[in-house]
């Protein structure tokens, strides 16, 4: 009985790490793309404490993806120009080693884009807010309180 138990346990075990081999995948909208230089490619450690010079070609431009999860903000690069990501499209990806890796419309490949940055969703969504105030109300820069108060000032003499 304990033996046939063990195996049933083991058995679930391994059919659940079998159906999900490349981690679990979390949901995203890409929200916004933008052409920017590549960031450079690490080759290791060894390759970075040799010392020697590393030659760089014409700098390319990679698409750089603002991709919006549930709780994270995700500012990613690819490393090529041809990396594209559907706008406004709910995507699937997964954190894997240090970059994101991203299945579009059930590809058998993943496409892998490096994080340049990460941001909490509250603070994301706070400073788009504070954005779209600021773009809302332009004539509260363009007009100084100490300038209305000067010529109401000089009105008043």
């Amino acid at each position: 009985m304990r033996k046939t138990l063990g195996f049933i346990v083991v058995l679930c075990c391994l059919s659940s790490a079998w159906t999900q081999p490349f981690g679990i995948y979390q949901h995203g909208t890409v929200v916004r793309m933008q052409m920017a230089d590549c960031m450079p490619v690490r080759h290791g450690f060894v390759a970075n404490m040799g010392g020697g010079a590393q030659v760089l070609s014409a700098p390319d431009s990679c698409p750089e993806y603002t991709l919006v999860s549930d709780k994270v903000v995700y500012l990613i690069v690819g490393t090529s120009s041809n990396q594209l990501i559907p706008l406004a499209d709910v995507i699937d990806f997964r954190i894997y080693k240090s970059e994101i890796a991203v299945r579009v419309d059930d590809a058998k490949r993943e496409i892998k884009f490096n994080i340049k940055e990460m941001t909490l969703r509250g603070e994301w969504d706070l400073i788009q807010k504070h954005m779209v105030d600021q773009l809302s109300s332009p004539a509260r820069l363009n007009a100084s309180p100490t300038a209305t108060d000067n010529t109401v000032a000089k009105q008043d003499r």
